[in-house]
């Protein structure tokens, strides 16, 4: 059955390359209100795709009303397996990043270009590649087969580059609709490329933004200069205090609950080899981190406390002599199992307060919600069926790795519905995602129409009871 639609998928391959980039031209950053055209345009070429390709129920999930940034989901179903067979969500989100610094791009960001076998653009990679993939290969075997081997649900995020805000209150609202066995993600990489790995977890994530003041007003830096604090400097001394010198974290609490690595999570993490001085010069950087740890344990099974942004002060053209009594930060912290995102956003807190001097007050405000980290268990059939796809069709045990990044929706779905998934994009750690000149590999593409063929194809071997856990 696999092999069929992959067969069809390969036949069809320049015209899934035109749809893909056809979506890709639209800027949906959903960020961002200047991007509400591009996110619709988005919206409406998904949904007719997947009306077209035989889908029921096609239709947008509104979020509730209230919560800023709230985006539509767009979901479908095929349930024609029968009540025996599972019912697998397939996840996607057509939402993008920013594509700030343009001036860094080497073509305009929404306006894909086709070099050296990669598409050059923003949202190519992340996530809108691998997410084709997904539900091309479910038109595949409407196609030829005339249905899935399992029963499927599609569900496309448009809020998942901004932390899901609107997420948790979108499933409480539509439960009942949402109700799967499990679910295969095409966000998350790791199905891809010469070494066979299973993505098997994700870090958390939870984020705050603050502003320090150290004056009612901006003043003349001569006039005042060395006798008023300055608000930027002050705030980069705030800042540095959030790390020794080798990068480690220094909050107070914020490890509170992370349990030391295990042997076996150490062998894990070193199962996908990574050349640390490749991996450095790729990014023309210096070695850096904590030096208890790889680089691999460090980006995928260690928390961090990142500076996303800082401001204030004047940044126009020329010069301007003053002392600014404001500035501002946006921080992001991702977070390994063990961590609540509440007590991580209050420990950064506690310790900024604690830390910032006299005559200077703290402002903060926090982006909604947080989320855990997520791990799918060692013995669930997801595992199973990837690893046996995997180790038929590239030879060798695939290695098990975590994502260093976040995938807010398996966290949610697991806590909210009980339902675990399994990250299976095509999506490479080298191609730029969330940077300018993000690219996907024309051969990731052919790679995942064949490879989620087969994993479907799998799971269709398996009974809905399979997945219930005692």
């Amino acid at each position: 059955m696999s092999e069929r639609v992959a067969d069809y998928l390969a036949g069809q391959k320049g015209a899934i390359l035109e749809r893909l980039l056809a979506l890709i031209r639209f800027p949906s950053v959903s960020t961002d209100p200047a991007f509400a055209e591009g996110m619709r345009g988005a919206r409406d070429l998904l949904l007719d795709r997947l009306r077209g390709m035989g889908l029921t129920e096609v239709r947008l999930l509104e979020p509730p009303a209230g919560i800023p940034g709230g985006q539509p989901a767009i979901f479908g179903a095929w349930s024609g397996a029968g009540p025996e067979k599972p019912t697998i969500m397939i996840y996607g989100h057509y939402d993008v990043q920013p594509a700030d610094p343009l001036e860094l791009w080497h073509s305009p960001p929404f306006e894909p270009a086709i070099r050296e076998g990669r598409i050059h653009a923003r949202g190519a990679s992340d996530v809108k590649g691998s997410t084709t993939i997904a539900f091309e290969t479910v038109a595949g075997f409407l196609a030829v087969e005339g249905g899935c081997p399992v029963n499927v649900k599609l569900f496309l995020e448009g809020e998942e580059e901004i932390g899901s805000p609107s997420l948790p209150a979108l499933i409480e609202a539509h439960r009942d609709l949402l109700a799967a066995d499990a679910m295969l993600s095409a966000d998350g990489g790791g199905a891809a490329g010469p070494q066979p790995a299973l993505n098997i977890g994700c870090r958390g994530i939870c984020a705050l933004q603050f502003s320090l003041r150290t004056a009612a007003k901006d003043a003349h830096s001569g006039k005042v200069g060395g006798a008023m604090r300055n608000a930027l400097h002050e705030m980069a001394r705030l800042i540095a205090s959030l790390h020794d010198d080798e990068g480690r974290v220094l909050v107070e609490g914020f490890e509170d609950g992370v349990p030391p690595l295990s042997n076996a999570q150490r062998a894990e993490a070193a199962s996908l080899p990574l050349d640390e001085t490749a991996w450095y010069a790729e990014f023309g950087a210096s070695p850096f981190g904590d030096p208890a740890y790889t680089v691999r344990e460090r980006t995928t099974l260690r928390p961090t406390v990142e500076v996303n942004g800082m401001w204030g002060g004047y940044t126009g053209e020329g010069g301007k002599t003053v002392t600014p009594a404001e500035a501002h930060a946006k921080l992001t912290m991702r977070l390994v199992p063990g961590q609540d995102p509440a007590a991580a956003q209050a420990a950064v807190r506690a310790h900024l307060e604690r830390h910032a001097p006299k005559g200077v007050t703290l402002a903060f405000s926090y982006r909604p919600g947080g989320t855990r980290a997520f791990t799918l268990a060692a013995d669930h059939p997801l595992r199973a069926a990837a690893a046996a796809v995997l180790r038929r069709e590239k030879g060798g045990e695939p290695a098990v790795t975590r994502l260093g990044g976040t995938v807010p929706i398996t966290t949610l779905f697991q806590e909210k519905l009980g339902i675990d998934s399994l990250m299976f994009g095509l999506a490479s750690p080298d191609e730029d995602a969330h940077a300018p000149n993000e690219f996907f590999r024309l051969s990731s593409l052919e790679e995942g129409l064949r490879l989620w063929p087969m994993i479907l194809t799998e799971l269709g071997k398996l009974r809905a009871a399979d997945f219930r856990r005692s």
